[in-house]
């Protein structure tokens, strides 16, 4: 996450829009969760269908999206998250509701019809405006203008920013998000660019991502930027830089080929069909992680590999919260603990300190730290808490420590490819830890559900 302040075909073997891996995301009521005001438990999304227009000089977007959804319930009113956009049309299934209201952030469609559990349903929203980032407990998240250009980075509840979307990690959808703005500014999104055409002084991209994604992790970003192509370990990755920091970054980011090679040994096959480097013109704080893409800032480009660490946590994340999401945001741990813990296995393979090394200096900064906080449960207001990340790591390493280093990282690939595509939660975790090894139970009780830290890992 970010605190900054400042139709066509697809390619072959990829699915169609609305379609999503048979098995990975069981059907049936999402949980409320840590932000209850947010998403509907009601109906789940199957598919975006997002057409955008965006003038940078006016910050104004203006946008139709068509949302394919399917209800878990008997329902005559759908909520979807929106917030200060003027609506100026909507539709379900080609015919207006009985009446809308949008206020509050949240669009209210009362259908004049009872829907039966099950049945599936299409949204068509047109809508325009200024859109401006949510204020949340985190800062200000979603749609951000830059200084040349748009930072999207919604995590945890800023996708109502910028379209209408059942905002809930545990929704997950596939995406088709078009685009178009002026022709001097490169546009990227999830997924792969299927289509791109200049008419006149504007160019329309058109992205294509069929894989399920949360709201949260859909996402544009503009600027004049330089893209570019090459090869990362099994897939091809985009990079999007301003050219005056071309060099630096081909020094800075220049091992994400050999990243991506070991993290695919250690982690299972990148999920993705391909992977997008953003690097903005304007400084971050932190990093943005994005489904198939991670976004930085020009001032993590040093030329000393000063934010390596940060390039491996975000690349690590496309399967630590991307493709296998947090079912609720109370298990949050299990995006940043094991991105987190990639930080050290990354600096452990490249020749840097091992992730002993780095697991005793974290056990260290926790043990002077409060001694209040359950990972498994942390609270709404400190999901990102550094605790969570670093007790987080050290009960991945706590768990490689006890399983063995074959073990743990066969371990690993079972999870991700387990739930590929899917939603995750602590209990998971255990049961398929505890399968290797019934005595994990009561270390991971010790990390996980205990405030008081446990002794560091040997």
């Amino acid at each position: 996450m970010t605190s900054r302040l400042p139709p066509g075909r697809l390619p072959p073997g990829r699915l169609p829009p609305g379609r999503l891996p048979s098995g990975r995301i069981p059907a049936g009521r999402i949980p409320a969760g840590y932000l209850p005001a947010h998403g509907s438990t009601a109906y789940r999304a199957l598919h975006y269908d997002l057409d955008l227009e965006y003038r940078l000089a006016a910050n104004r977007l203006a946008g139709r999206a068509l949302i394919s959804a399917e209800a878990c319930e008997p329902l005559d009113t759908v909520e979807l998250d929106l917030g200060p956009l003027r609506v100026t049309r909507v539709t379900v299934d080609g015919r207006p509701p009985r009446r809308h209201t949008h206020a509050a952030g949240k669009l209210r469609l009362s259908l004049g019809r009872r829907l039966a559990a099950g049945t599936r349903f299409t949204v068509e929203v047109v809508y325009a405006g200024n859109p401006r980032p949510v204020r949340s407990h985190w800062g200000e998240v979603g749609w951000e203008p830059l200084t040349d250009g748009v930072l999207v980075a919604s995590q945890p509840s800023g996708a109502r920013s910028w379209f209408p979307c059942n905002d809930h990690p545990a929704d997950k959808a596939g995406y088709r998000i078009a685009i178009t703005t002026g022709s001097a500014y490169a546009v990227l999104a999830n997924g792969t660019l299927v289509d791109g055409r200049v008419r006149g002084s504007t160019t329309r991209w058109v992205y294509e991502h069929p894989e399920p994604t949360s709201t949260y992790l859909a996402s544009v970003q503009i600027g004049q930027y330089v893209v570019r192509e090459s090869p990362a370990g099994s897939v091809m990755l985009r990079s999007a830089v301003p050219s005056r920091l071309l060099a630096g970054y081909a020094h800075d980011f220049g091992r994400q080929d050999r990243m991506m090679a070991v993290f695919e040994d250690l982690f299972g096959r990148y999920p993705f069909a391909g992977y997008t480097v953003v690097v903005t013109d304007d400084e971050l704080e932190i990093p943005v992680e994005a489904q198939s893409m991670s976004i930085f800032g020009a001032n993590h480009v040093d030329g000393r590999r000063g934010s390596e660490r940060l390039i491996a946590h975000e690349l690590a994340h496309q399967w630590f919260g991307n493709s296998l999401t947090p079912r609720d945001w109370r298990h949050i741990w299990l995006n940043e603990g094991p991105a987190n813990y990639a930080e050290w296995l990354w600096s452990e393979w490249s020749g840097g300190p091992t992730a002993a090394v780095h697991a005793a200096s974290a056990w260290q900064r926790l043990a002077a730290d409060r001694q209040d906080l359950v990972l498994a449960d942390p609270g709404v207001e400190r999901m990102f808490d550094d605790r969570v990340y670093l007790r987080g790591a050290l009960t991945m390493h706590a768990l490689r420590r006890h399983l063995g280093d074959g073990e743990f990282f066969e371990f690993l690939r079972e999870w991700t490819d387990t739930h590929r595509h899917g939603l995750v939660d602590t209990p998971a975790f255990t049961t398929l830890a505890t399968a290797r090894s019934p005595a994990a139970a009561a270390l991971l009780t010790a990390w996980l559900l205990d405030p008081v830290l446990p002794p560091l890992p040997r």
